[in-house]
């Protein structure tokens, strides 16, 4: 389960950003997370609300977490599509031209704080 080691990098990166800020307490967090990134939403939800409980700022934290649509572009008709139902192949002129624009990411968004 990467979920938790994802879970464990962002954890420690919020610890290092509310001291850094003088951050009393972080009252929300929004994480993106890409339709194809591997990140399973159900486990990371669940690693998260483990480990907020064992950090100085997250206790009570609200995670919000965004699943984001896989779109791939065709490098031959030059339109974006959606990734998950047509994979590889463009549906609009059938070529193998493509690549992975967005949905594989996982990031950080917005973190509010008290």
């Amino acid at each position: 389960m990467h979920e938790l080691g994802i879970v464990f990098n962002i954890t420690k990166q919020i610890d290092e950003i509310a001291k850094e800020n003088k951050v009393n307490k972080v009252i929300s967090l929004t994480v993106e997370v890409g339709e194809v990134s591997t990140v399973v939403p159900e486990y990371f939800k669940d690693c998260f609300e483990w480990a907020k409980k064992k950090t100085e700022y997250l206790k009570g934290c609200k995670l919000n977490l965004v699943v984001l649509s896989a779109l791939s572009y065709c490098e031959d008709c030059k339109q974006t599509y959606n990734t998950v139902q047509f994979g590889k192949t463009c549906p609009h002129c059938k070529s193998e031209h493509t690549y992975l624009v967005t949905g594989n990411e996982v990031k950080m968004k917005q973190i509010e704080v008290e």
